[in-house]
């Protein structure tokens, strides 16, 4: 049996005082995409956030690649291969595309060292295009893809992408969804936080809905079609 890239059991965590997660648990195997559901402050972005080591505290078990980090500091995290791109701006708009494609240090060691520019350019062709343009000059669309650019350049295996189709018109969606789907063919293991299912209705391999910190409801992407209703009713989407 595949061991899990990502492997929770009974994860709390808090922000202060305010629980954020009650008793979590999720497994995704290596080279799978996993999107986790939730309506609006209902948990999605905190279990990302909890997993990268981003909350005040923790308990529980988060396993990466077989090693426990529910210890681990942020650095450490990295240096295991976990990229995280938050929903807030994670580039750096000041700075053209390709200068923000070479800050990033080589931390992780998973992959064996990350992406160069070479590899990130056959691989996204429109960032090498606009290579020399600020990066605030950049499409929604393409701000979110150099974010997802600038951390493949660290070496990292493990994604957490936070709510990273929101706001795109759907000519951007797909060209994210492609890339998903290539990083996923090239070995990397992807979870998705999301409120609505139809960004990764065609390539995400697992579903979960969390409520209040919890995950109320798991489903393959086989079972999609048959759960728009309840998802409509928990989600309110």
């Amino acid at each position: 049996m595949t061991r899990a890239a990502l492997d929770i059991e009974n994860l709390y965590a808090w922000q202060r005082d305010f629980p954020l997660l009650r008793g979590l648990s999720l497994q995704v195997a290596a080279g799978e995409i996993c999107t986790v559901l939730s309506r609006s402050r209902a948990g999605r972005s905190a279990m990302l956030r909890a997993i990268a080591g981003l909350t005040d505290s923790r308990r529980g078990s988060i396993r990466i690649q077989g090693t426990e980090t529910i210890h681990l500091s942020q650095h450490q995290l990295a240096d295991l291969g976990v990229g995280y791109s938050p929903y807030e701006q994670s580039i750096f708009t000041g700075l053209s595309c390709e200068e923000n494609l070479l800050l990033p240090p080589a931390i992780g060691t998973a992959l064996g060292g990350g992406m160069s520019l070479v590899q990130i350019y056959e691989l996204l062709p429109s960032l090498e295009q606009r290579r020399h343009h600020m990066a605030t000059h950049l499409s929604t669309g393409e701000q979110k893809i150099l974010a997802i650019a600038r951390l493949l350049r660290t070496g990292v295996n493990l994604l957490l992408l936070d709510k990273v189709s929101e706001g795109l018109a759907p000519v951007q969606a797909q060209a994210l969804g492609k890339l998903i789907c290539t990083l996923r063919h090239e070995g990397y293991t992807i979870v998705l936080a999301e409120q609505c299912p139809q960004f990764s209705a065609e390539f995400s391999d697992q579903f979960h809905v969390l409520e209040q910190g919890q995950i109320i409801e798991r489903f393959s992407r086989s079972e999609l079609s048959h759960k728009y209703d309840a998802l409509h009713a928990l989600l309110g989407v």
